[in-house]
């Protein structure tokens, strides 16, 4: 249901991208739009990974890293890429106390996942292996093409708002709804592509736990998970996301953070109703049920009901 979801989004970019095409740009206008946009998304899809390797300061790591939490940490998402018949991908360790994690690349044969060194840090061993196995699920999927499909459609449709906003578009005469509707659709048509990627990113979030729990085989650690890096994640800032917010939606959890409502602007389903679908799945594969764990915030750290790091225990980075 979420693949033909995401198919059905991506035909109303399409229709979108062509009608607006028609109403303002023309057929010119459009196909300028689209090199232009095309071109430079094009040059993301090949590079991506490396974009965003290099915008968080990602650091390489393998079996042979000296600190044992960081060993551990590789070796699961080795066997973990294994039992879901992935290649290994990447594996890297990004410097921020904000505990997330990402995937990039735009395929599995070019994928790489990243964990920050908060998440190693905050998180127990089942619950980095769930968080990891989210992140293995989206490049089983395909997400970052599926992405990159969108974000240049979405692209295409903006530049043709702005052709037409320097350019004019054409004659009135021979344009549906004048110019009041050339500028109606100037501002809506954009916000409306923006919407629909999002709708897109938080329809893929949802597939990605449910492929990632399978295969860490713990819908509850990685509901656990998702509590706690959302309430860390509204006390200490990314400041690398912050500057570069449309990166956010590449994170399990919104960097950004502390915008839980699931609606039309948040690129991330409201946390709560990730956690029911995880219990659900949970309960379906015949697992022992735990209650999913109460997050709470207050005097600047996140409680839960599941083991965490004792604060008086220094993590693996000191």
């Amino acid at each position: 249901m979420n693949h033909l979801k995401t198919f059905a989004l991506l035909a109303a970019l399409t229709a979108l991208f062509a009608g607006l095409g028609y109403l303002i740009g023309g057929a010119t206008g459009m196909l300028i739009a689209l090199v232009f946009a095309g071109g430079m998304n094009l040059f993301s899809y090949w590079n991506a990974d490396k974009i965003v390797l290099r915008m968080y300061r990602a650091q390489p790591v393998d079996e042979q890293h000296p600190n044992a939490v960081v060993r551990t940490y590789v070796a699961d998402v080795v066997q973990m890429a294994r039992d879901a018949g992935l290649p290994r991908p990447a594996i890297a360790i990004i410097p921020n106390d904000q505990p997330n994690a990402f995937a990039t690349g735009r395929n599995p044969q070019n994928a790489a996942v990243c964990a920050t060194t908060g998440l190693l840090d905050m998180l127990t061993r089942e619950e980095i292996r769930g968080v990891m196995a989210h992140e293995l699920a989206h490049v089983k999927n395909r997400d970052t093409l599926t992405m990159t499909v969108t974000a240049t459609v979405a692209g295409a449709i903006a530049a043709l708002a702005n052709f037409a906003l320097f350019f004019g578009g054409g004659d009135d005469r021979e344009r549906p709804g004048g110019v009041i509707g050339m500028l109606a659709l100037m501002f809506l048509a954009p916000m409306a592509a923006g919407l629909v990627q999002m709708a897109i990113s938080r329809t893929r979030e949802y597939e990605a736990d449910r492929v990632g729990a399978e295969i860490a085989g713990d819908p509850a650690a990685l509901a656990s998970a998702l509590q706690k890096i959302e309430a860390w994640s509204k006390r200490i800032v990314n400041p690398t996301a912050e500057r570069n917010p449309a990166s956010g939606q590449l994170f399990i959890i919104n960097p950004l953070a502390g915008r839980g409502a699931d609606n039309l602007f948040s690129t991330h389903p409201a946390t709560g109703n990730r956690v029911r679908a995880l219990m659900e799945l949970g309960a379906k594969m015949g697992l022992a049920r735990r209650s999913a764990p109460l997050v709470e915030v207050s005097a600047g750290r996140a409680t839960t009901s599941v083991p965490t790091t004792p604060s008086h225990t220094p993590g693996p980075w000191g």
